[in-house]
């Protein structure tokens, strides 16, 4: 009760002293080391890109590490070897809410055998933003990207064309999610959605409905979005348009 009253008041304090008045954080990132083994099972529906989020690492490092070759195939149970310093490796997480809402996990696809990723060269130009709606928590050391406010049900955008590499809700806290790929260095994710309208390898173009906006994973109807740089997670708020819609 303490922590969350000193974590509210600075968030309070933070936003008068800026002038701008955001919403306290509702997802809480943590970083946590990995397995003292550093070893990973695959769990059936994971891909090895969601295994690199999970961890905050790269995708390209874990293929070289376990000599997977592209498209990045991985089967449930296959053993990963995620770092040979386990001890110093450190993954990055949303915790789930205590008070998190219920409400029905709908998915619109489900991949009934293995799909193809393709390696994209294709740098962006531009970055559009993947919803209409208030920004109520900004980047920082607690929340690895932006929440966007909105009405459970606002459609949701790919920011940039790309492949599906991960849609699930295997990700603790994340809720159902969304992971882009939109060439070799550059991730977005898109989590807590209602109801989602792609499936893993799918292709999309900037601007396309991908899913709909919901509180899968969190205490209110929100899109949790974020960009990661070779593995790393960067504020969106620096890549993303400075015109909205």
């Amino acid at each position: 009760m303490r922590l969350g009253f000193v974590l509210l008041l600075i968030g309070c304090l933070t936003s008068c002293s800026t002038g701008t008045h955001y919403a306290p954080v509702t997802d809480i990132s943590t970083i946590e080391r990995i397995p003292k083994s550093g070893v990973y099972r695959v769990l059936p529906g994971e891909t090895l890109y969601s295994i690199a989020w999970r961890y905050g690492l790269d995708y390209r490092y874990l293929a070289k590490r376990n000599n997977i070759a592209p498209p990045y195939h991985v089967d449930a149970g296959q053993l990963i070897y995620l770092n040979g310093k386990a001890t110093q490796a450190t993954r990055i997480r949303v915790l789930p809410s205590l008070a998190e809402k219920k409400q029905t996990v709908i998915m619109k696809h489900s991949v009934s055998r293995p799909v193809i990723y393709h390696e994209i060269n294709t740098p962006v130009t531009s970055w559009l933003w993947p919803a209409k709606g208030p920004v109520i928590s900004t980047y920082s050391r607690l929340n690895k990207g932006i929440n966007i406010g909105g009405r459970l049900g606002a459609p949701i955008f790919a920011t940039a064309q790309g492949q599906v590499v991960y849609s699930g809700n295997g990700l603790r806290g994340y809720g159902n999610l969304i992971i882009i790929k939109h060439n070799a260095r550059y991730l977005t994710a898109y989590a807590h959605n209602s109801v989602v309208f792609v499936k893993e390898g799918d292709w999309v173009n900037a601007g396309k409905k991908i899913a709909s906006m919901g509180n899968t994973g969190a205490r209110q109807v929100m899109l949790h979005f974020e960009i990661r740089v070779s593995g790393q997670p960067v504020n969106p708020l620096r890549y993303l348009a400075r015109s909205r819609h």
